[in-house]
C-alpha cells in the first residue's frame, strides 16, 4: 500500500517510545535491549500502516479505532509468528496493567469509554490510555469471535481497509461494515445482545464487557503465579521461596515483568520479603533489560529498601526516556525519598528532553508550595558545582539514614 517501510531509532531522550508515520516508524533506541518489547513495538507500528495511517479515526474521541485495531492486528501477527502462548502471555501482561490503571482512575472514569467525549473535566492528553489500546482490543477481539473464524475476520479487515483507505472514519463506519460483511450476524442482531450491545461497548465506563480466553498461555503464566504465591505466602517460607526450582533467568521478558508487576501491586511488602527477594534476584535482574530493571527498582523504592538504592541512582543516570524515568520519580516523590530524587535530577537534567525535564520538575515541586519548583539552571553544572557541593550525599549502605534529609538542604529555586 505504501511501497516502502523504514525504521529510525532515535536517542533515548526522545519523549515517545514509538511513533507511526506513513513509511517510517520512530522508535527510541532504549527499547533495543529488550527483544520482546522491541518485537511487539515494531509489529504494532507496522500494524498502524493499515489502522491509523491508511484508515484514520476522524476524531480524537475515538482513538481506539486506531490503537484497538492495531493491537488486534499486532496480536494476530504474533500468534502466527510466535504462537498463541506468547500472545496470551503478552495480553495477560497488558490486561493486568489495564486493571491497574482502572483502580487508579475508578470504574466510572469518563476516559474509560471507547467513545470519550471531550467535555469539561476531560483532559485530551488523557485519551491516550490503556483503555484506548486494551479495551479497544477486547472489543475488536469480541467482534472476531462473533464471526467464529479469525481468518474470516482477517478477510473483513482487509475489505474494511480497502474500502476506507486514505479516509477518516467513525466507529459506526466500522460496525456497519462488519454487519454488512457478515449478514448472518446482522440477522441474529448480535449488536443488541443483552449486556454486550455494541452501543454499550462504546459508551459504558469501566472494564471491557468481555475479555479473551488466555488459557493457551497457561504454560507461561502458571510458573509466574506459582512463584508469586511462594513469595507472598503468609507467613513467608523463606527457605522454600529461595530454593524454588523456578529459574527466572530462563523466563521470557514478559514473564519476569508480569511477576514483578504482581509484586509491585502488593507493595509495600514486609521488609524480610524484600530483603530475601534482593538476595535472590537483585544481581540477576540488574543484568536484564530496562523493562525488567525499572520494575525491580520500583519495588526497591516503594519499599524504602536502601541497600539497593544505588541501583536506582545508576538507572536514572543512564536512562533518558520518559517511560523509564517518570514512574521512578513519581514513586520517589510519593515516599520518603524526595530529596534523593531532587539530587539525581540536578545531576541528570541537562541530558533530558525539555518536555520530560518539565514534567519531572512538576513532579518534584508537588508539596513544595506554590512558588517552589526545581530550577533548570540550578544544579545543571558539573559535579564540582556549588549546587552539588551544597547537596548532602545520601547514605546508600545497609541502613537507612537516621534522619530524613530536609528539602532545604537541596537547591530548590523560588
Amino acid at each position: 500500500m505504501w511501497g516502502r517501510y523504514d525504521i529510525v531509532f532515535l536517542p533515548p531522550s526522545f519523549p515517545i517510545v514509538a511513533m507511526e508515520n506513513p513509511c517510517l516508524t520512530f522508535i527510541i533506541s532504549s527499547i533495543l535491549e529488550s527483544d520482546e518489547f522491541l518485537v511487539i513495538d515494531v509489529i504494532h507500528e507496522v500494524a498502524h500502516s493499515w489502522f491509523g495511517n491508511a484508515v484514520t479515526n476522524a476524531t480524537w474521541e475515538e482513538m481506539w479505532l486506531s490503537e484497538g485495531l492495531a493491537t488486534y492486528a499486532q496480536r494476530r501477527i504474533t500468534t502466527e509468528t510466535y504462537g498463541a502462548a506468547f500472545t496470551c502471555l503478552e495480553t495477560a501482561f497488558r490486561l493486568d496493567a489495564l486493571h491497574r490503571q482502572m483502580k487508579l482512575l475508578g470504574e466510572d472514569s469518563p476516559v474509560s469509554k471507547l467513545q470519550v467525549k471531550l467535555e469539561p473535566g476531560v483532559n485530551p492528553s488523557h485519551l491516550m490510555n490503556l483503555f484506548t489500546y486494551e479495551k479497544g482490543y477486547c472489543f475488536v477481539y469480541y467482534l472476531s469471535q462473533l464471526c467464529g473464524d479469525p481468518q474470516r475476520f482477517d478477510d473483513f479487515l482487509r475489505a474494511y481497509v480497502e474500502k476506507y483507505k486514505f479516509t477518516s472514519v467513525v466507529a459506526q463506519d466500522l460496525l456497519d461494515s462488519f454487519l454488512t460483511f457478515f449478514p448472518e450476524l446482522k440477522e441474529q442482531s448480535v449488536d443488541c445482545r443483552a449486556g454486550l450491545e455494541f452501543e454499550r461497548w462504546l459508551n459504558a465506563t469501566g472494564p471491557p464487557l468481555a475479555e479473551p480466553d488466555l488459557s493457551q498461555g497457561s504454560s507461561l503464566t502458571r510458573p509466574v503465579e506459582a512463584l508469586f504465591q511462594l513469595w507472598t505466602a503468609e507467613p513467608l517460607d523463606q527457605a522454600a521461596a529461595s530454593a524454588s526450582t523456578i529459574d527466572i533467568s530462563k523466563w521470557r521478558t514478559f514473564q519476569t515483568a508480569l511477576f514483578l508487576d504482581r509484586l509491585l501491586d502488593g507493595s509495600p511488602l514486609p521488609q524480610e520479603v524484600v530483603m530475601s527477594l534482593s538476595n535472590c534476584y537483585s544481581s540477576l535482574l540488574d543484568s536484564m533489560n530496562a523493562e525488567i530493571r525499572i520494575r525491580w527498582l520500583q519495588i526497591v523504592v516503594r519499599n524504602d529498601y536502601y541497600p539497593d538504592l544505588h541501583r536506582v541512582r545508576r538507572f536514572l543516570e543512564s536512562q533518558m526516556s520518559r517511560m523509564y524515568t517518570i514512574p521512578l520519580y513519581e514513586d520517589l516523590c510519593t515516599g520518603a525519598l524526595k530529596s534523593f530524587a531532587l539530587e539525581v535530577f540536578y545531576q541528570t537534567q541537562g541530558r533530558l528532553h525539555p518536555n520530560l525535564r518539565r514534567t519531572i520538575q512538576q513532579i518534584l515541586s508537588q508539596g513544595l508550595g506554590p512558588s517552589a519548583e526545581p530550577s533548570v539552571e540550578q544544579g545543571s553544572a558539573g559535579a564540582d558545582s556549588e549546587a552539588d557541593a551544597d547537596t548532602p550525599a545520601l547514605l546508600l549502605g545497609d541502613e537507612a539514614p537516621s534522619s530524613a534529609i530536609s528539602l532545604r538542604d537541596v537547591n530548590v529555586s523560588a
